[in-house]
């Protein structure tokens, strides 16, 4: 049975709009990856607000988004596109789709034999499946700022984390094992400029494990600042703009025929 979604997985759409646009748009190579093609059913899995979406309903494809989140799935759907909510770990489509995309969110889904066996079920034969998660070593250094502040305020911090991001080895296994062939993944460094800087990426990204802990609302903008301070100095440039130290896990595979 698929574990239920994700608690830390929650999101305010017009926040995101403000402080996570560059996941968007930094996940532009991935559609060029994708390559969607004119009248391909495509199943874009974990769309957001629908900014990729558009990219592949623009380059003609027949697109059906999907994501867990009510806010994200009302923002695609004032953008025009066709979404629904749906928990990636119980998708429920059956042969309909020539491609399936995902772009930032299959690390906010921890059941991952789940989401395979889903994606591989809603794959027509011969499918592919393109995407871009977040890798093993992702924010480690903005995680373990916050995780110390938190700590150090008395919250004891989940026992099992809250995200997934696996090695090349760990997560080719799992589609390996669904019957997935031509698996190419790889890490991919990639220092992502924060304008909104690390309070900004923690109230945008880690507002759900607030939820989680029972982080009272007049609390957090104190934490989210006190753990800015202890992120290393070295993750601010010279132009003043602080970087995540992202790591990506960029992969494509196929159905078999």
């Amino acid at each position: 049975m698929a574990a239920a979604p994700n608690r830390s997985s929650q999101w305010d759409a017009s926040d995101y709009g403000r402080n996570g646009a560059f996941v968007p748009a930094l996940g532009l190579p991935v559609v060029e990856l994708l390559a969607p093609r004119p009248g391909e059913a495509i199943l874009d899995l974990g769309c957001g607000d629908g900014t990729l979406t558009q990219a592949l309903v623009d380059a003609g494809a027949r697109v059906t988004a999907v994501d867990a989140s009510p806010a994200m799935v009302a923002a695609a759907k004032a953008r025009g596109i066709d979404a629904e909510q749906a928990d990636g770990e119980q998708l429920a489509f059956d042969g309909l789709f020539d491609a399936v995309f995902s772009n930032a969110a299959l690390h906010w889904m921890l059941d991952g034999p789940a989401v395979a066996r889903g994606v591989f079920r809603a794959l027509k034969p011969g499918g592919r499946f393109v995407g871009e998660m977040g890798g093993a070593g992702n924010v480690q250094q903005l995680r373990g700022a916050l995780n110390a502040e938190l700590e150090a305020w008395g919250y004891a911090l989940p026992k099992h984390d809250l995200q997934w991001y696996p090695t090349i080895k760990d997560f080719s296994a799992v589609y390996a094992a669904l019957g997935f062939v031509a698996i190419d993944a790889r890490l991919i460094d990639r220092p992502t400029p924060l304008p909104a800087g690390p309070e900004g990426w923690f109230r945008t990204f880690r507002s759900g494990l607030m939820d989680v802990l029972a982080v009272p609302t007049e609390n957090r903008e104190s934490i989210f600042t006190a753990a800015a301070t202890r992120v290393p100095t070295a993750m601010q440039g010279e132009d003043g703009m602080w970087r995540a130290d992202y790591v990506r896990l960029r992969f494509a595979m196929r159905k078999p025929d």
